[in-house]
């Protein structure tokens, strides 16, 4: 057999031929197969006629033909990652804050990867190394290291405050310049190390994780009722929540120029001093400073008879003054209901727990009981103050430490006062123009900033964090939170257009488009995974070109 081409027409064709003698022993030939033609075919299009006839010879390739398939990667939640990155502008908000003519390190692209994994799936950083071979990160270097992956973590921090400063004029365009609701809460991460070092961010505080003292540092977000994230705060663990909120308010203004701002926050950031400092920057640049900030009210004695004093409207609702601000309660009578009957069905537990006890030491002084350990007043008295405070109801429920035999008394009165508080919600605002029907509905939005702490401790898992390094625990939390936003502005894109996955069903259907990529010789092939219909709409509810 042998190979002819053959021309007709101009157009030239491939054959594969056979000799053979036909019956007068004369030499002929004959077409065995006609491969087509070859003229608008591209060069390599025989290679894998000519491997195929190896394979089928059991003969090995030439080199120039042989080929070298790659373990696919994932690529579309990558890249659509990648895609959103560029268009909120934060690969040129890094390139300005960390230009460097020294510095040979790509930090935009490695600081990029490692908020990409924080999303896609988060690790450590050498946990981060080994994502990385899994993906085909767009316009990555070649190679990345650990000492890379720190370095770069080095560089955001030796350039924090401008880093911070260029991100924030990024996402200024997507903040309403004439009334901004911000919100404002704080949330404990949990942190490895036992060793102490200077300025240590890690310190002991009651981690809201684990119900108990854990070593922690505090992590504060900053967002719009739209539930864009607009700035973090890092605090060591054991800082008072009070002391955060002027330095972070004032950053908010200088950052941020809107002409309106109303503050949201809990109750954990409510004392008189914050309430002087807020009316205080109110006063300062010309704008319109006012908050709607909960108020703790069983801390406050006062409040007792204003609370006394209220009349609540149809809708549950009430309004009076303390500290020179309005004040708006919101009553549930169910819930007041529930709460009042809790607390007396624990009081009235322990008032069980101590008739028995009474009844014992009776017993025992009458001679009536010889069974099991003797029990004494000083005993009686440990074991019930100890249930009490278990149970957080010392206010209401004393033992009588000067009388001879074990005792305790009932405070009516204060359990009459703390019913006063039970189901109301108590707001202190300056916003003049708020209903209070308004400033309710705004501080109930404020629970979006605890879903926000979900994410972080769930999806982008912030913790716990292994770092020693105070420089490197803010890196962490900003790379985090750089994570959040874009988690964040996804959510937003996706109901806006009314679609009902979330990000990280999102994330998780895009990645399972992978980049291919094979070598023939010398040659490099790249190629996609087929798309299906739901990832391709998924870049159009997001706003994203879609990958070729």
């Amino acid at each position: 057999m042998f190979i002819r081409i053959t021309e007709n027409g101009g157009r030239r064709y491939l054959q594969i031929m056979e000799s053979y003698r036909n019956d007068a022993g004369k030499p002929r030939s004959r077409v065995i197969a006609n491969l087509g033609r070859i003229d608008d075919r591209p060069d390599g299009h025989l290679d894998s006629l000519i491997r195929g006839l190896c394979k089928v010879t059991g003969r090995d390739a030439p080199e120039a033909l042989r080929i070298e398939q790659e373990p696919g990667r994932a690529f579309g939640d990558v890249f659509a990652l990648h895609e959103l990155w560029k268009d909120l502008g934060f690969d040129r908000a890094l390139a300005r804050a960390l230009r460097s003519g020294k510095r040979q390190l790509d930090v935009e692209a490695l600081v990029r990867a490692m908020v990409f994994n924080r999303l896609c799936e988060p690790d450590s950083k050498l946990g981060c190394l080994r994502w990385l071979e899994t993906v085909a990160m767009p316009a990555m270097p070649e190679t990345v290291t650990h000492q890379h992956l720190l370095r770069a973590m080095d560089a955001l921090m030796d350039h924090a405050e401008r880093v911070e400063i260029e991100l924030a004029k990024q996402i200024r365009p997507l903040v309403d310049r004439d009334l901004a609701v911000v919100f404002y809460d704080l949330t404990t991460v949990r942190i490895h190390g036992e060793a102490e070092i200077e300025d240590d961010l890690r310190a002991y505080g009651m981690n809201k994780e684990k119900g108990g003292i854990a070593r922690q540092f505090v992590l504060g977000v900053v967002q719009t009722a739209e539930g864009l994230p607009l700035m973090h705060t890092v605090h060591p663990g054991n800082v008072a929540e009070t002391k955060t909120l002027q330095a972070m308010l004032t950053t908010v203004l200088q950052r941020f120029p809107v002409e309106r701002v109303v503050l949201v926050a809990d109750r954990g950031l409510l004392s008189l001093d914050n309430i002087d400092t807020l009316t205080t920057l109110a006063d300062q640049g010309g704008r319109k400073l006012e908050f709607i900030l909960a108020v703790p009210a069983r801390r406050y004695g006062e409040l007792v008879e204003t609370f006394r004093g209220l009349a609540f409207d149809k809708t549950g609702l009430s309004e009076a003054r303390f500290a020179g601000h309005r004040l708006i309660v919101a009553h549930d009578p169910l819930r007041a209901a529930e709460q009042s009957e809790k607390r007396r069905a624990r009081i009235a537990e322990l008032e069980v727990m101590a008739e028995r006890m009474v009844g014992k030491l009776n017993a025992q002084d009458a001679g009536q009981s010889d069974r099991g350990r003797r029990a004494s007043d000083r005993g009686a008295y440990s074991r019930f103050t100890r249930a009490v405070a278990e149970a957080e109801l010392t206010r209401f429920l004393r033992a009588d430490f000067t009388a001879d035999r074990f005792s305790w008394s009932l405070d009516e009165t204060a359990i009459h006062e703390a019913e006063l508080f039970d189901g109301k919600l108590a707001l202190l605002t300056n916003a003049p123009d708020l209903t209070p029907a308004e400033a309710v509905a705004r501080y109930k939005a404020l629970a979006d900033i605890e879903r926000g702490f979900r994410v972080l401790k769930s999806d982008i898992e912030i913790a716990p964090v292994h770092h020693r390094l105070p420089d490197r625990i803010r890196a962490h939390a900003l790379i985090c939170f750089l994570a959040l936003v874009l988690y964040r502005v996804m959510r937003m894109r996706l109901k806006a257009k009314g679609h009902t996955a979330s990000p990280r069903t999102a994330l998780d259907l895009l990645a399972r488009i992978q980049r291919h990529r094979a070598k023939i010789g010398e040659r490099t092939v790249n190629g996609l995974s087929v798309t299906t219909p739901q990832q391709m709409e998924l870049f159009d509810t997001l706003n994203l070109p879609k990958p070729l």
